[in-house]
């Protein structure tokens, strides 16, 4: 029997999760399940690159895990894990960032991007989380990362740090590729369309987030920034309304032409209902299963330690061959 192809991926416990992260990955990771052998990871290492509230972090951590297991992951099919409780992780960053050039990580917008805002205090976390993620994917013979575009660049520097070490050395890992699936739903903002649904924005009509209540998202789809034209069209002059279209799209299947034609004739009114409707149709089923989760911290704990079994296993074994090909002696 062929051997499956490995996808590894994960999301930050730095803000509640959006509407975003789960129509433009969530939803997708639970497609690929039965076709890989996937590693779904809580990223809490990544998460302290800025100040954390402790206890929020942890609520964070467990609630994410929470929300992979209420959308349709399956902790038997999938290995579920919180990264910091695979220390190799940690290990492997360092041994990486020795085979990582300044230039490359300054060069990485996202850091840029921060670096603008933080002047002086920027962390030395921020500049190095790159090699951090390359550790991450590189760990497990990665064949596959599902990555947004403002991610594509971190993956090609993992690409070159696993080149680079391949060349010194000897084939030690396999260079993952990018997956990004057909239809990748990029949710945007509700208020400001040319950006992207982020938890990190000023503006909480921006956003939807997966644990926010029915009538909290009726009222910021109400209130999702249109225009004067009119008419429900999927076309860059409306971004807007192509948001919405977008989100509908991800949650029904139906093409944006056949929302375009479902729509035809009727105004705004009555899309954004729709569109509230079956982001309310879709979360609550999700919202529920996350809370008889939380209330269940003994199944929890047993899905994340079974899942750091066997993602230490895998981890371990690599972290070993980079350190014997190193030159370091490997303790019996």
């Amino acid at each position: 029997m062929e051997e499956k192809k490995v996808i590894f991926s994960g999301i930050k416990p730095s803000g509640d999760l959006t509407l975003g992260n789960y129509l433009g990955a969530i939803k997708n990771w639970v497609k690929l399940q039965d076709e890989y052998d996937s590693y779904f990871c809580v990223v809490d290492l990544h998460a302290i690159t800025v100040r954390q509230e402790p206890a929020l972090l942890r609520k964070r951590t467990l609630e994410i895990l929470a929300i992979y297991i209420a959308s349709g992951i399956d902790p038997e099919k999938n290995t579920l894990f919180i990264q910091s409780h695979v220390p190799a992780h940690s290990e492997a960053a360092w041994l990486l960032n020795c085979f990582t050039y300044m230039g490359e990580l300054s060069r990485m917008t996202q850091y840029k991007d921060k670096a603008q805002k933080l002047g002086e205090s920027i962390s030395a976390g921020l500049f190095n989380y790159p090699v951090l993620m390359a550790a991450d994917i590189l760990l497990y013979n990665t064949d596959l990362v599902p990555v947004g575009k403002d991610q594509k660049q971190h993956l090609e520097l993992a690409r070159d740090i696993a080149i680079r070490f391949n060349n010194l050395y000897s084939p030690t890992f396999k260079v993952p590729e990018a997956y990004i699936p057909e239809r990748a739903a990029k949710i945007m903002d509700l208020q400001d369309p040319s950006k992207k649904m982020s938890k990190s924005e000023d503006n909480p009509n921006g956003y939807i987030l997966i644990m926010d209540p029915p009538e909290v998202i009726r009222k910021k789809i109400s209130r999702a920034v249109t225009d004067t034209v009119g008419i429900v069209r999927y076309s860059d002059e409306q971004p807007g309304i192509k948001n919405l279209i977008n989100i509908l799209s991800a949650i029904t299947n139906m093409t944006p032409e056949e929302i375009e034609r479902r729509y035809e004739g009727s105004g705004y009114a009555k899309f954004k209902e729709d569109v509230a409707e079956a982001v309310i149709n879709e979360l609550t089923p999700i919202q529920n299963k996350v809370k008889e989760l939380l209330d269940d911290k003994t199944y929890l704990e047993n899905i994340y330690n079974k899942g750091a079994e066997k993602a230490n296993y895998v981890a371990t074994k690599t972290l070993r061959k980079m350190q014997r090909k190193i030159g370091f002696i490997i303790k019996q």
